[in-house]
């Protein structure tokens, strides 16, 4: 038999309609392969599966599984994706895209720590797990209260911010005529100006002239630095060095933000060196927030008491706090803390 007659036999036999919807290869997928690989959740939370978890839940799973890489407070590490803040920024030079600032759907959120998370390890969390982690993401965002739970019943209840903030992809009807054809190539445009100049200055066009580029940022207002006074200091009483020791266990779960000894620098909160006796919003190149400002100019100062009442609860505390350390649950865990921030000094 010639080749072209078995090239031909072979058509023949696959284009008949037993073969030519199958090619003879494969079966069909069985339900629960189909379910193994079908993990999709949408917007509406259909395809997620029963399950629950809380703030606190999620808080100390969020510290064992995600911190190293995202901060305690989902403030991220270094180059690793901030997941909290940005409120507000979109529409800044520089804005800071995060869950609670950027992302339209709380189900992609949910969806990306069931399939890919923990970085290395992904898909070892249980559901109850990823309800948990993504609520305190939730409360890191400051859009939560404390005691929420997410759970397949509650999740179509939360709406992020920026829910709206997206819109329908309709290029294909109002713009595709514009991109088919032959494109053009040369004159495309009568007057071509310079609207805009890079921000790296010798990569923009010259317009012809001499003039100076224009500067790239307006000179800041120049502010007077307000003097603040420092509160009397209290008697120092001696310390309890087990109590202190206690204390510096306790205060690894501050270190995330906080630098204190010396050499501290600030970082996402301020150096908490001498914190005790000292007037809020006192450290020098710090960025307080407007909650803590006005707790500032209306005399707060951080003593034993005020500073155990604010970390017993900070948002209770505090409301509007940039903080979004969840709080100190237990009194021993306050007091040791305590002394062990009076032991620094200043």
């Amino acid at each position: 038999m010639s080749k072209f007659l078995k090239v031909a036999t072979a058509l023949a036999l696959i284009s008949t309609p037993a073969v030519a919807d199958t090619f003879g290869l494969g079966r069909t997928a069985l339900p629960e392969e189909i379910a193994a690989w079908d993990k999709d959740v949408r917007p509406d939370g259909t395809g997620l599966p029963d399950g629950s978890g809380d703030v606190l839940t999620g808080e100390e799973v969020f510290a064992d599984q995600c911190a190293v890489c995202h901060g305690d407070f989902a403030e991220g590490v270094d180059n690793w994706p901030k997941l909290a803040g940005g409120a507000g920024t979109l529409a800044d030079e520089d804005p800071l895209k995060t869950v609670g600032s950027y992302w339209p759907y709380l189900s992609t959120a949910w969806d990306y720590v069931n399939r890919s998370m923990p970085f290395g390890n992904a898909q070892t969390l249980d559901a109850d797990e990823v309800y948990a982690i993504v609520a305190y993401i939730l409360y890191s965002n400051d859009l939560v209260d404390e005691d929420f739970v997410l759970s397949n019943e509650t999740f179509a209840d939360v709406e992020l911010p920026n829910h709206d903030g997206f819109i329908l992809d309709n290029r294909l009807e109002t713009e595709h005529s514009k991109w088919v054809g032959e494109p053009c190539m040369e004159n495309c445009k009568e007057d071509v100006k310079v609207t805009m100049r890079a921000m790296v200055l010798d990569v923009t066009p010259d317009e012809g002239k001499d003039e100076p580029a224009p500067a790239m940022v307006e000179d800041a207002p120049v502010v007077e630095e307000t003097k603040v006074e420092e509160a009397p200091v209290e008697e120092v009483v001696a310390l309890d060095p087990e109590l202190v020791a206690a204390g510096a266990k306790v205060f690894k779960k501050c270190k995330a933000c906080h630098q204190v000894g010396d050499g501290a620098k600030n970082k996402t909160g301020p150096v908490l060196n001498g914190i005790i006796g000292q007037a809020a919003g006192a450290v020098e190149g710090f960025k307080y927030s407007k909650a803590l400002k006005a707790k500032a100019e209306g005399g707060l100062v951080w003593t034993d008491e005020t500073l155990a009442e604010f970390l017993r609860k900070p948002k209770a505390f505090m409301k509007g706090t940039k903080m979004s350390f969840a709080g100190l649950k237990k009194e021993k865990d306050l007091a040791a803390i305590t002394a062990y921030l009076t032991s620094l000094g200043n």
